[in-house]
């Protein structure tokens, strides 16, 4: 059996009802993560977690100067087949990852912190949502508070983001897609275009459309909606960037990524086995202030180099 937890008490009694009977993402496969076969994500009811590091890859006001504190976790609940982090997304992986006490990992954390970094961000937390709040809560308990950050790739209930309302400071999703076909074949959610529509909404009531920074510009609170831009595909980033607009607002910060990068994994898939052409993005990017917005986070052609993880590396993002 797949039960390897024992940091039951750590989560809430509601928390321990959605692990016990999982609904927490759009899967809703309901598997006991405390005792029953692993679910879609592969994740038990453990944290999950993958790596704890400095990251200084994110956008300016996430990273900031000094970088963010980000708990990757593993596993995933979607299977983006070109996913750069696939050596700890895929489902296997979460299944035969280590398991972290919460002791650990706040003690982890915690150091980082003590160093002067600011924020803490979850990356990849939709199927984890009870054990981010944990973290959350076991931080302020030790007399910490930095800036939250949910790295989110967007698939996630609405009620579930309704629920992080006071843990999270910053919401950094993605919008992958607006055409469910699309979507169905790259990520295997054919419902992924109006899930994340629907969670940016509840983010966007929670947050407003004004990313709130200090006086270095680092991040305080808000949004920042990502999309990565995908080789052959600039109509969809088109599409996606009218969507923000019409459904959200023009005034909402947001990052056009350049960064995608075949893996391994696709070097036979038809348009994933390549790398985007600049006059592709800089067609997504001239859409993007045509279209209204001005907080526009933007990557140099080259930037797919920079943005390639090991996850065997203590640092999985430097050397």
């Amino acid at each position: 059996m797949h039960n390897r937890f024992t940091d039951r008490d750590i989560y809430t009694e509601t928390e321990i009802g959605m692990l016990s009977r999982c609904r927490l993402c759009p899967r809703e496969c309901g598997a006991d993560r405390f005792s029953g076969p692993p679910g879609y994500c592969g994740a038990d009811a453990g944290l999950n977690i993958a790596s704890v590091c400095i990251h200084r890859g994110e956008e300016p006001p996430i990273s900031g100067k000094e970088g963010i504190c980000n708990i990757f976790f593993a596993g995933c609940n979607l299977r983006c087949r070109f996913c750069q982090n696939h050596e700890i997304s895929r489902r296997e992986a979460a299944v035969n990852i280590a398991p972290v006490s919460i002791n650990n990992c706040l003690d982890t954390v915690t150091a980082l912190l003590d160093q002067g970094i600011k924020a803490v961000g979850f990356v990849s937390p939709s199927h984890v949502v009870p054990q981010v709040k944990a973290i959350i809560r076991g931080l302020r308990e030790k007399g910490y508070n930095p800036v939250t950050v949910y790295n989110t790739n967007g698939y996630d209930k609405a009620e579930t983001i309704r629920s992080l309302d006071g843990y999270i400071d910053v919401y950094l999703p993605d919008y992958k897609y607006v055409t469910p076909e699309l979507a169905s074949e790259w990520s295997d959610a054919a419902d992924y275009p109006g899930v994340v529509l629907a969670a940016l909404k509840e983010m966007y009531y929670q947050k407003g459309s004004v990313l709130h920074t200090d006086q270095e510009g680092n991040a305080l609170g808000g949004i920042l909606v990502r999309h990565l831009v995908m080789p052959g595909h600039a109509e969809e980033s088109i599409k996606v960037i009218k969507s923000l607009a019409e459904e959200l607002s023009p005034g909402i910060s947001i990052s056009l990524m350049s960064q995608y990068h075949p893996t391994a994994e696709v070097e036979n898939v038809p348009f994933l086995n390549r790398q985007i052409e600049p006059d592709e993005y800089n067609r997504v990017v001239s859409a993007a202030f045509s279209a209204g917005f001005r907080k526009i986070w933007i990557q140099d052609p080259d930037s797919h180099l920079n943005y390639l993880p090991d996850f065997s590396r203590e640092h999985p993002f430097e050397g």
